[in-house]
């Protein structure tokens, strides 16, 4: 393993011949229809990983946890964005936020909570959109 996650999905979809299915899909609405089986995915892990949380089952909570990663990266693959300028940009934002109490959500343990001061720009992946930014939604 290289110790890159973004290169060994791309090595595993290479090796399964998914970014053949991508390059050529049946239809544009084919890789919306896509997109919609992957957060399906997402959804399920995390279910599995919920349920692994509730039975205090350290293994399945870190192959869920991982489960998840290996879907989200698979799926930013497959769209073929760049998922390290993503990250950046994602990472950029959060390290802009400031340390307080977000009303959005119950934080009861008491941890530290992000929120966004004022002037905060939320993350912008403009020119990273990957074959999506080819596709118009139905």
């Amino acid at each position: 393993m290289s110790g890159n996650w973004v290169y060994d999905i791309f090595k595993m979809h290479s090796h399964y011949g998914v970014h053949k299915y991508m390059d050529n899909p049946e239809s544009k609405e084919k890789i919306w229809e896509h997109l919609q089986f992957r957060l399906d995915f997402l959804k399920e892990e995390l279910a599995e990983t919920e349920k692994a949380i509730n039975e205090k089952d350290a293994e399945e909570v870190i192959d869920g946890l991982i489960d998840l990663c290996v879907v989200a990266i698979g799926t930013l693959d497959i769209i073929d964005t760049d998922s390290l300028k993503a990250w950046d940009e994602v990472l950029r934002a959060n390290m802009e936020k400031k340390v307080g109490i977000n009303k959005s959500r119950q934080n009861k343990l008491g941890l530290p909570d992000l929120v966004k001061p004022d002037g905060w720009k939320k993350p912008s992946h403009k020119k990273n959109h990957g074959i999506l930014s080819k596709e118009k939604k139905v």
